[in-house]
């Protein structure tokens, strides 16, 4: 298998990721996010294929602000991690005119504008003559691929914006692009030695907004009862591990279970339902993460950092962790479960989404 020595278990090839995934659970949630198995065949062997005859045509909704969009954007979630990384941005970058493709309409997401909608495929594209810059989370899912090979065509930079924490799991960044990372750490992981990536170090506009919110009360350190964040629906571990490790650490320290949004198939919410038998105590509030001021904990959740910064006290927990995840634990600065609580990381002078918004005015320019 082709493994960095530091960084992704994959870092330059798509089809051995996109294997990895159809072998692990993770491919529930790209069936989630698109409606169907994706289809991508011969279209993701080598970095520069472009369009094939073998694979169903990409097809979303595109959202246009102006008359000759210089910028595409590939929202193909709308996740807070994925609209702070690729929406916020647009904010500052007034002027220009900008179009939007996502696998529906998400007008209600988008900053004030004239935007107008219609549905098109990735050979439609090509009809977006001024396009210089494609901004997307990857060439992973459908949407991002064919924008990738849009931009291949059209030698338009593709820019890969970070949106979450990088584990060695995640998928290779296409060969030509540029990469807007979390920190130097992160980028150098995500790249894996490549030298096909070039990157620019942004930070991360999640963080950057939960530093800002204070909590509502005074965080307990001590006599608290902690949250777990669940994180059954991972593909980086087995789904048994996740659980065992939610499970033990509930039990052992009366701790309140928080299913994690995707927790809602059918074996997660049988679990979430014998776990209240057996005197679990299972979080349906609903309460945003951003809100809560109780010590959290979890295997490897982005909210762990996201509570740290806030001042909230904030750890990590496995029975039997693997090196990968060792690893990971260290680089991110995060504190075991019985140490001093996580320290919050730094955080960047200018506003990340600022940040992006400036590298992208740079590159149309």
């Amino acid at each position: 298998m082709e493994v960095a020595t530091f960084g992704l278990n994959h870092p330059k090839d798509l089809n051995a990721w996109y294997k990895w995934q159809q072998q692990s659970d993770a491919v529930r949630r790209v069936k989630r996010i698109t409606g169907k198995l994706p289809h991508w065949g011969n279209a993701l062997i080598g970095d520069k294929d472009l369009y094939s005859e073998k694979i169903e045509l990409a097809s979303g909704v595109l959202h246009t602000d102006g008359d000759n969009p210089q910028l595409l954007v590939v929202l193909e979630s709308t996740s807070p991690t994925s609209v702070s990384s690729l929406v916020r941005p647009l904010k500052f970058l007034e002027g220009t005119d900008v179009a939007i493709w996502a696998p529906h309409d998400v007008s209600d997401l988008l900053p004030q504008g004239s935007w107008q909608t219609r549905t098109v495929n990735e050979h439609e594209l090509a009809n977006l003559t001024e396009i210089s810059v494609v901004l997307a989370s990857g060439h992973y899912l459908p949407l991002g691929a064919a924008a990738y090979r849009f931009a291949c065509a059209r030698k338009a930079e593709f820019v890969v914006v970070q949106h979450g924490l990088m584990t060695p799991f995640a998928p290779p960044l296409p060969a030509d692009s540029t990469l807007l990372a979390f920190s130097d750490e992160d980028a150098q992981f995500w790249i894996s030695g490549r030298n096909v990536v070039g990157y620019r170090v942004v930070g991360s506009q999640l963080f950057y907004d939960a530093a800002r919110t204070v909590p509502e009360a005074e965080p307990q350190r001590t006599g608290e009862q902690p949250i777990f964040l669940g994180q059954m629906h991972g593909a980086e571990l087995p789904r048994a591990s996740f659980a065992r490790a939610g499970f033990s650490f509930c039990k052992q320290n009366k701790a309140r279970y928080r299913p994690h949004p995707s927790e809602k198939d059918k074996l997660s919410v049988l679990t979430h339902a014998l776990w209240a038998k057996m005197g679990i105590a299972i979080d349906r509030s609903g309460q945003p993460l951003n809100t809560l001021n109780k010590p959290v904990v979890s295997v490897f959740s982005t909210g762990v950092l996201e509570t740290a910064i806030r001042g909230v006290p904030a750890w990590v927990y496995h029975p039997h962790p693997p090196q990968w995840l060792q690893d990971f634990w260290q680089r991110y600065g995060m504190s075991r479960w019985g140490e001093e609580p996580t320290p919050a990381p730094p955080q960047p002078d200018i506003e990340p989404a600022r940040a992006i918004a400036q590298y992208l005015k740079e590159s149309l320019t």
